[in-house]
């Protein structure tokens, strides 16, 4: 062939390649540069009016309330819980996933050694009476080396994506964590409010149980009718079923922490009644601009956001030709002893390129599924931040009404205790039996009970609202800077 004709066939080659290229696999265009995606930085809380001034939950923050058992119990359950452990292997996975995507990149070497024993056949294309031989072997000794240029970051957006995804899965087990932390606490507080409410369901059944035996003597000397006395016994029954409901409550509470730290009812520690704690609860003055960054699960929706947008960006590049180059390094020899002489080498070198044309749409539907999903996952980071800005703003709500119900109910037990006060005073000169006195010690008890209910309440708001606030959660890194 002359070189006229090396040089038409060379450019009937180059032509095709660069048509092929131009248009292959219909490519939806590579951007130089992505566009950025317009995500909440803030969340919504304007116009909230609840009290400012307070501060962000601390990561141990349950020990605000310094209860050595609430301490202990949540230090139990962040060692064994099974729904830590699951989070714990989501990312565990997660970060092989990013192993996995790092090695499908770079240099790939490998080394390759065989060696076999094989007969001519006598009616092959060389007899072996022209060789003068018909058994013969064959050893091939190599080294192979491959490495495919990622020139439009098909490899390494996909290796970034598996990254974004690992601290997804990192976030999320903050956020189990601060779930479980959280629900430990607030059943235990709960356990402790019926055991607070149980002591005076007691002290109440006592008072009826006095008034109930003036009744009886009262009936004894016809003085009474016997209607006074069953208003005594329908009195009393209503308080030991009140005590009956509240032994039950706490015995449900205590079965609930088992299951929490994944251990029966007699592994828990032990606990005892103590007096609820009572704390302010305020917003930190900042909540509408930081509470996304201290939100671990907002915080993993944008990692994922993060994460479509890389693999979308590898989606891309596959619609351009991978180009690769293999080394081989070996030695090749029919006769064994020969294998590592310096003639039985076989170097080769070469390239190889890879271009889409057609393929049934595959790339496309891949690049279309690939943009699908940074929708979904910017639409999951919306709904994860208005779900967050929603609980603070539930849980400030709930704190304010609690407090503003309770300085109603201190006025209410003050009036009580006045009138219990009165009563006695009055049954000690005489001038009033004491049923008076026991009927107004019973009123105050009744607004005591309420006065422990709204203590619960808020306790359990608190608890709430240090989950709302993040639980002293802090981003490593920063998703939106793309920070891997």
């Amino acid at each position: 062939m002359n070189r006229g004709m090396h040089a038409m066939l060379l450019r009937l080659l180059a032509g095709f390649f660069f048509t092929a290229l131009t248009g292959c696999a219909g490519f939806p265009g590579f951007p130089r540069q992505q566009q950025p995606l317009h995500l909440n930085n803030a969340a919504p809380l304007d116009g909230l009016q609840a009290q400012g001034g307070g501060a962000w939950p601390s990561p141990e923050w349950w020990k605000r309330y310094q209860d050595a058992t609430l301490d202990r119990l949540i230090e139990l359950a962040l060692a064994d819980s099974p729904t830590l452990a699951n989070a714990l292997a989501r990312f565990e996975s997660a970060q092989q996933s990013v192993r996995l995507a790092a090695a499908q990149a770079g240099a790939h070497v490998s080394a390759n050694g065989d060696i076999t024993r094989q007969r001519l056949s006598d009616n092959g294309f060389i007899p072996p009476n022209l060789l003068g031989f018909t058994w013969y072997n064959q050893a091939d000794l190599g080294l192979q080396v491959t490495y495919t240029f990622d020139w439009w970051g098909k490899q390494r957006f996909a290796v970034q994506a598996a990254m974004d995804q690992a601290h997804a899965a990192q976030a999320d087990r903050s956020a189990a964590l601060l779930v479980l932390a959280s629900s430990v606490a607030e059943t235990y507080f709960g356990w402790q409010a019926d055991q607070n409410r149980l002591l005076l369901a007691r002290e109440k059944e006592s008072a009826v149980q006095m008034e109930g035996d003036i009744a009886a003597a009262r009936v004894r000397a016809e003085l009474d009718s016997d209607e006074s006395l069953h208003r005594s016994d329908l009195a009393l029954a209503a308080a030991r079923e009140q005590i009956d409901l509240l032994r039950g409550s706490a015995n449900l509470r205590v079965v609930a922490l088992a299951a929490l730290l994944a251990k029966s009812p007699a592994e828990l520690p032990p606990l005892q009644a103590k007096e609820i704690p009572v704390l302010p609860g305020a917003l930190p003055d900042d909540v509408t601009l930081d509470l996304i960054s201290r939100r671990a699960d907002v915080i993993a929706s944008l990692w994922r956001v993060e994460a479509a947008e890389k693999k979308l960006a590898s989606a891309r590049a596959e619609f351009f030709p991978d180009l690769s180059i293999n080394l081989l390094l070996g030695v090749s020899s029919v006769d064994v002893g020969r294998l590592l002489e310096y003639g039985s080498r076989v170097p080769m070198a070469g390239a190889a390129i890879h271009l889409p044309i057609f393929d049934g749409g595959r790339l496309k539907a891949q690049y279309g599924s690939a943009q699908a999903d940074i929708d979904s996952a910017v639409a999951a980071y919306q709904d994860t931040v208005i779900s967050a800005a929603r609980e603070v703003a539930t849980q400030a709500t709930t704190i304010a009404r609690i407090d503003a119900q309770r300085r109603q109910r201190i006025i209410a037990m003050d009036a009580a205790l006045q009138i219990k006060e009165s009563a006695a005073a009055r049954v000690r000169q005489g001038i009033a039996d004491a049923r008076t006195e026991l009927a107004a010690a019973e009123s105050w008890m009744d607004q005591r009970d309420a006065g422990l209910q709204l203590d619960a309440a808020a306790l359990v708001a608190d608890v709430s609202l240090q989950r709302a606030l993040g639980g002293g959660y802090s981003m490593s890194a920063n998703p939106a800077a793309g920070t891997p």
